[in-house]
């Protein structure tokens, strides 16, 4: 069944398993992408996607990789649900003349999913942040109190405090709540928007038109191969235009800081701070593992799409009788 035939069950489900694959197969390279975004000028842990993920490994263990996964992976299904039925519900009403999609409205359409998208991307990044970047806060201050020559004791007890010290999602989210009511989870929502929508406005066009290559004709789906590298090349083309815009959100959700590393009062101060401090370069920190992370996942994607598991799953549920 071609993809625009399929009824919005059936993408709310492929969307949702999509996202749940995706988020398994590659939350470690996105682990790397956060730390490596947040260093800054103060103690640098990491030179690279690798090291980050052997240091990681070696100080907190192969679930190590994982941390903040539980997150992605239960509020991934309600974001793809949102941004699939919003690019569909667009994508309706731009074509009511029954006429095709011209580039500016298939835009438009990737505009309107972004920003509907960051009613459930926002929290998610922001509680997802706060524990991925918690092992680099606490390795960064093991190894400054190792610098500064503390003595065994002294090293075993910080080092304890920072396991005692590790919260959970649920934590921090009442913390915020607390503290600073809905506000707090939606930290960073302008960054978020600065992302997204961008992302959602190359990303769409640019998919539908390079999977129309492999269509030997309009009424002819593309091959399974042409769609899952249309969307690979698409998603990660996307990624890295947008990385710069990712740098900034990251930043200002973080909420836990490192030795000697700045704040940031909104997106202006931290792209100033960023620029003037770090160089242009530090804008496309991560980008490379940005664009691995978003690649494999739509072209997950539209594995999901070409296998038809929603349908297979929605023919398994009985059929009301009338």
């Amino acid at each position: 069944m071609p993809d625009g035939l399929l009824s919005l069950p059936a993408k709310l489900i492929n969307g949702g398993i999509a996202g749940l694959i995706g988020v398994t197969c590659v939350f470690p390279i996105d682990l790397a992408k956060t730390r490596l975004q947040n260093q800054q000028n103060g103690q640098r842990m990491y030179t690279s996607m690798s090291d980050c993920l052997i240091k990681t490994i070696r100080s907190e263990g192969y679930f190590g990789m994982y941390r903040g996964a539980a997150v992605n992976l239960t509020l991934v299904t309600p974001e793809k649900a949102i941004k699939l039925a919003a690019n569909d519900f667009f994508r309706h009403h731009l074509s009511k003349d029954g006429k095709k999609l011209t580039l500016l409205k298939e835009m438009l359409a990737g505009c309107g999913a972004g920003t509907c998208q960051v009613i459930v991307t926002t929290p998610m990044e922001m509680l997802k942040i706060q524990l991925q970047d918690a092992g680099r806060i606490a390795a960064q201050k093991k190894l400054m109190a190792a610098q500064a020559q503390l003595s065994p004791s002294t090293s075993a007890g910080a080092a304890e405090s920072v396991v005692e010290a590790r919260t959970t999602a649920m934590q921090i989210t009442r913390e915020l709540l607390r503290n600073k009511g809905i506000a707090g989870l939606y930290k960073g929502l302008g960054a978020t928007l600065l992302r997204d929508v961008p992302f959602s406005i190359v990303y769409f066009p640019l998919f539908a038109n390079l999977n129309k290559l492999g269509q030997k004709s309009p009424d002819v789906k593309a091959p399974f191969y042409v769609s899952f590298l249309s969307g690979c090349l698409a998603g990660s083309t996307a990624a890295v235009a947008v990385n710069p815009c990712d740098v900034i959100k990251t930043r200002l959700q973080s909420l836990q800081r490192g030795i000697n590393e700045d704040t940031y009062s909104g997106i202006t101060d931290c792209a100033r701070k960023i620029w003037k401090k770090e160089g242009p370069t530090a804008f496309f920190k991560g980008a490379y593992c940005r664009a691995l992370v978003i690649a494999p996942l739509f072209g997950i994607a539209q594995v999901v799409y070409f296998i038809g598991i929603a349908e297979f799953i929605l023919d398994m549920i009985p059929k009301r009788q009338d």
